[in-house]
């Protein structure tokens, strides 16, 4: 008997009982569409914390100013001014790890259009802080050095301040708004980014050059600076963070034992700890799913039990015609193997549509992986051939005589 036989007589053996098959696959549908449903929304998950965190920006640092305290009360990093622009310069010059090094002064302001205003953060920076933050312009030109070493009065636009101010598909480039009364001239429209790990609109912003920020917008310290260094590592992040810390300790002449007056966040390592949690709750989800798995295989022995009850006689009169114990063996084999096969294909499908309509209902990306698909139909084969074996055995060990005398 060849291979292709035994496989015509096997699915017409299912197809007799066409409900009975369906119940016996239920267990592996449900078992490999919760495992491809459930990687899935967690891959996609991951995918949506690290989309976030390189929205931010690559290989990034964050250098805050120290605490200030007052009647024992600490305010907190940021909170008092002890970074310099010195200590900016020195950044951006005297360590190799560091690639790039811009200051972000920020303030609330609402900014007019001739028709529209709108309340929005208005940064004050430096060219160096668009590569930092990996944010290139959608339409115009980004602040040039030109326009910080003199104090330009020219603004680039966030994606949603655009819509606000003069409609979603407007170019607002050459256009003139207000702010603080001031006006500026809009040169750019900074590309879409999103929303930070926490729902923030990072395109909910204005940029202008840090000197004119600085004279128009808000007073500077003179020697100090209000705001936040954002760093880009040149390469090891890790190692960035220690010359930065290392650098400014030694600039700030603070001994050993003695606290930072500086904080210095490194975002690689939460937007490491955020995937790490991400994928340890999708193991988590999947190790339980995978349960469904063995419960299918425990309802496919059942039933494939069953089945050579009901068809003792059947086997008997095979075994009288000349099929020897490894075609009934092979039979019963295949049977049980295609209901574990085609159960994994549509717990497959239905893993995948079901991941689709969570996915967009909760707004995350959907990332059906191809390896995690193609494990789930090989452990699902695997549960068909193990459970399956003892009742095929079983079949193939049936006494010819007996088998036709079973009623």
């Amino acid at each position: 008997m060849t291979s292709l036989q035994t496989l015509r007589i096997a699915l017409r053996a299912l197809l007799r009982n066409k409900m009975r098959s369906f119940l016996t696959m239920l267990g592996i549908i449900i078992g490999v569409g919760a495992v491809i449903a459930m990687v899935a929304i967690g891959e996609g998950a991951k995918a949506r914390v690290e989309a976030s965190f390189a929205a931010m920006g690559t290989n990034l640092l964050i250098v805050l100013p120290g605490a200030t305290t007052s009647s024992g009360a600490s305010g907190g990093f940021g909170s008092g001014p002890t970074l310099t622009w010195d200590d900016v310069k020195a950044l951006q010059t005297e360590l190799s790890s560091v690639k790039h090094a811009a200051p972000s002064l920020r303030k609330n302001s609402q900014i007019v259009s001739e028709e529209q205003n709108w309340s929005t953060g208005i940064t004050g920076t430096t060219p160096e802080y668009f590569s930092v933050r990996s944010w290139p312009t959608s339409s115009g030109a980004s602040i040039s050095q030109s326009d910080v070493d003199g104090g330009t009065k020219v603004v680039v636009l966030g994606q949603t301040v655009v819509a606000k101010l003069f409609g979603a598909s407007s170019d607002p480039v050459g256009q003139t708004v207000r702010i603080a009364n001031i006006p500026f001239q809009v040169i750019g429209v900074a590309g879409k980014k999103g929303q930070s790990p926490t729902g923030q609109d990072y395109d909910d912003v204005a940029f202008v050059p840090v000197t004119t920020f600085q004279s128009k917008i808000q007073g500077g310290l003179q020697k100090y600076m209000t705001g936040v260094i954002y760093v880009a590592a040149a390469g090891d992040v890790a190692r960035a963070e220690k010359d930065v810390t290392a650098l400014l300790r030694e600039r700030h002449r603070l001994g050993d034992g003695q606290p930072d007056d500086f904080s210095v966040r490194n975002l690689a390592e939460v937007a490491g700890a955020q995937a790490e949690g991400t994928k340890t709750l999708t193991m988590l989800l999947a190790s339980v799913a995978a349960v469904s798995l063995l419960v299918g295989g425990i309802g496919i022995m059942n039933i494939m039990l069953v089945s050579v009850t009901e068809r003792t006689r059947e086997i008997g009169v095979r075994m009288a015609l000349g099929a020897k114990p490894r075609h009934i063996l092979s039979q019963f084999l295949v049977e049980a193997l295609a209901l574990s096969v085609l159960g994994g294909l549509i717990g497959v499908a239905l893993g995948a549509g079901s991941a689709g309509v969570l996915a967009s209902e909760f707004g995350w990306p959907m990332l059906v992986r191809t390896d995690v698909a193609v494990i789930a139909m090989l452990f699902s084969g695997a549960v068909g051939v193990v459970f399956g074996l003892y009742p095929a055995r079983k079949a193939s060990r049936l006494d010819p005589i007996q088998a036709l005398r079973f009623e």
